[in-house]
């Protein structure tokens, strides 16, 4: 499990979102799309359109932290939104579920052919 202070909280973005995107482009989708402060220390989560790549942002008192993973086989689940429509908020444990439970592929890529 993710050891993460209890004054964080943790959004998931619910649209997909370009992964081309770095700090600056997710801290502005942060602002414009999710209406929260990304420089509160909060941490946000972001998945592209296929639920096969997972951004995490973060500032960390000096400046943005970007954590990427992008998965060779499977999916990460989809969750339902909030009232606000944009993100879901997850307490640390429940990250843990969703990095951890990835939804099998019906195809597998063949990356080294």
């Amino acid at each position: 499990m993710l050891k993460i202070p209890a004054t964080v909280q943790l959004f998931v973005a619910v649209a997909s979102v370009d992964m081309r995107k770095h700090a600056d482009g997710l801290s502005a989708l942060v602002l414009k799309c999710l209406a929260k402060e990304p420089l509160s220390g909060n941490i946000f989560i972001f998945f592209n359109r296929r639920r096969d790549i997972v951004r995490i942002l973060f500032w960390d008192t000096d400046g943005f932290w970007v954590m990427s993973k992008r998965l060779e086989q499977g999916r990460y689940r989809k969750l339902e939104a909030n009232a606000d429509g944009a993100s879901v908020t997850v307490t640390a444990a429940e990250l843990t579920e969703l990095l951890r439970a990835v939804k099998s592929a019906t195809r597998i890529r063949k990356i080294y052919q």
